[in-house]
């Protein structure tokens, strides 16, 4: 009996290693951005595909002729726009190798925020729905939420200045609609979505453009009236959808997850890279690579983390440490920096600014590749890049800076509370500059507008030198405007469309590798490097996140300095005055 199982179990795995495979890939837990920051985030984020080793799977995919089909569940969390179009590219060329792909999903949203999930299926040979499910697609909105009637009633004041009319972030309590700028920009914004969610449909279910634009009005479908509408190739379930894969494939196919494809095929090829060398290098040289540094979530001063109640974000000190242990490195040749992120403190936005364009400095070339957002502080880092590439719905741009307090004297005059303060020397008349007790007075207002011009005229000034464009031309793309990544092409604020794998072949170009240079996210630190102090701050264990969760008061003076009080009462973000405004998901 046990020879017999033995004798079962080597022919599963020389079938696997020789016979026809069926990929999966199940999205329910949607995409994560990079490595993990620190052991717990790795524990927290291990049944969620990394983007890259899923754009590396597909591509040694397409190339081997074992795999016949590949099965997508398409549903569950939400995964960005820009990420979808960069799974989507990635699908095509799967797809162009004559292989078949297949997506289905039990529901494209529960009736509701279906558009994205569905656009990428559009990407697929073939979609299938659950006959129970639904397709939630409907045309692209923006919808905010204003909170100055409420704030009245409470009897709170918020004063706010911003550069220039387009910098929303505190229109929500100061406004109870959008002004004429923002609802010019917004209306622009959805307009762009709506341009290429449309044209994905179209090219996908061959459809003329301007039926698609019909379906957008009637949705959202049931399963029968998505059939029907062609929308859909079939209403199955699971085990149907497999069973016609494996038809397709055949019936002694393998089923093999992408991610365990990837990492046994990783494996395999380690003794080609550790033996005759890397692209012709001999053992004993230095390995040229590309590196890719993820700058992923808000910025804010120190190290990276997890974050508190604000949540995880990027810290400058781990940043700017990555970027220059990549400029000693002399295995690194180009950087590839991955900016996912609102953005955030405008001091931590500058440090890691300087490092960028050091590296450049150091002739190693810089391609920023933006993920779903790169706005106001993100663009800040990747102005001075060599190339920006971007997904045409990549939100991006913002290029402005805002602050303000809210003024809590008719509250507290309601409510019987009283304050006191007692303040001494030569700055008492400006200790309570930032109290939520009284308005800013005259003086202050000067002060704090002079902040605001100088922020806002470094931030223009670093974008037309890296951009090589005149600051009048900054000036009019900018005023704190957001743009969808197919328009910051348009007029210049980004080079090329496309995602990592673009952005990876640029800086190889650039840096002179072969067009099969290997790609490191850097710095690659081990258990060690996790616990052991850095022995400098240019060392790459400097680069590591911070491990524990900061307070809320920390994350908030990290950002804002002495205003970090009224930011935190406010409810504004707690990463500082270059935030993209509001909450930033296309659905």
């Amino acid at each position: 009996m046990a020879d017999a199982k033995l004798a079962a179990q080597f022919v599963r795995m020389r079938q696997r290693r020789t016979g026809p495979l069926i990929l999966e890939l199940d999205l329910t837990d949607g995409i994560a951005e990079g490595p993990p920051a620190d052991p717990l985030s790795a524990l927290l984020t291990m049944r969620r595909t990394r983007l890259q080793d899923l754009l590396a799977g597909l591509k040694r995919a397409a190339d081997d002729d074992r795999v016949r089909v590949l099965v997508v569940k398409v549903g569950g969390s939400r995964i960005g726009l820009a990420k979808v179009q960069e799974l989507r590219a990635a699908i095509g060329d799967f797809r162009r190798s004559g292989k078949l792909a297949v997506a289905w999903s039990e529901s494209f949203g529960d009736f509701v925020r279906g558009n994205v999930p569905y656009y990428l299926a559009t990407g697929f040979d073939k979609i299938y729905l659950q006959p129970s499910g639904t397709l939630g697609l409907t045309g692209i909105a923006v919808e905010q939420v204003f909170l100055r009637g409420t704030l009245e009633k409470l009897g709170i004041d918020f004063e706010s200045a911003q550069r220039h009319e387009y910098k929303s972030a505190t229109e929500q309590f100061t406004k109870s609609g959008f002004t004429g700028p923002s609802r010019e920009a917004m209306a622009r914004l959805a307009e762009s979505v709506t341009e290429q969610l449309v044209g994905a449909i179209a090219a996908g279910r061959e459809m003329p453009v301007e039926h698609v634009t019909e379906l957008l009005a009637r949705g959202p479908f049931l399963a029968q009236q998505a059939l029907e509408a062609r929308l859909v190739d079939g209403l199955l379930y699971r085990d149907e959808v497999y069973a016609q894969a494996r038809k397709e494939a055949g019936p002694d196919a393998t089923l093999l997850y992408l991610q365990r494809y990837q990492r046994t095929q990783s494996i395999g090829d380690l003794p080609k890279r550790l033996g005759a060398g890397v692209q012709g290098i001999t053992p004993g040289q230095h390995e040229r690579f590309v590196a890719t540094v993820y700058a992923h979530g808000a910025i804010r001063q120190g190290r990276s983390g997890r974050g508190g109640p604000g949540g995880g974000g990027m810290g400058s000190d781990s940043v700017a440490a990555a970027l220059r242990a990549a400029a000693a490195d002399e295995g690194a040749r180009a950087v590839v920096l991955r900016v996912n992120s609102p953005g955030g403190s405008y001091t931590a936005s500058d440090v890691i600014w300087r490092e960028v364009v050091r590296l450049r400095a150091a002739g190693k070339p810089v391609v920023v590749s933006m993920g779903d957002v790169a706005a106001s502080g993100g663009y800040f880092i990747a102005a001075p890049a060599d190339v920006i590439v971007v997904q045409p719905g990549t939100i991006t741009g913002s290029i402005g800076v805002f602050m303000g307090k809210p003024v809590l004297r008719e509250l507290f005059g309601r409510a019987g509370v009283t304050t006191d303060s007692i303040a001494d020397g030569a700055g008492a008349a400006r200790a309570t500059m930032f109290s939520s007790s009284r308005p800013f007075s005259e003086p202050e207002w000067a002060r704090i507008n002079e902040w605001l011009d100088a922020v806002y005229a470094d931030f223009t000034q670093k974008v037309a030198a890296g951009r090589r464009m005149p600051v009048e031309r900054v000036h009019e793309l900018a005023r704190g405007r957001v743009w969808t990544g197919a328009d910051a092409i348009a007029n210049g604020l980004a080079d090329e469309a496309g995602g990592l794998r673009e952005a990876v072949a640029i800086a190889r170009k650039r840096a002179g590798l072969p067009d099969d240079a290997p790609v490191r996210a850097y710095p690659r630190l081990g258990p060690l490097d996790q616990l052991r102090p850095a022995e400098s701050s240019e060392a790459r264990p400097a680069a590591r996140a911070q491990l524990g969760t900061d307070a809320l008061a920390a994350l908030f003076a990290d950002g804002w300095g002495p205003a970090w009080r009224f930011a935190a009462a406010a409810g504004l973000p707690p990463y500082g005055p270059l935030t993209l405004p509001g909450t930033w998901t296309i659905s």
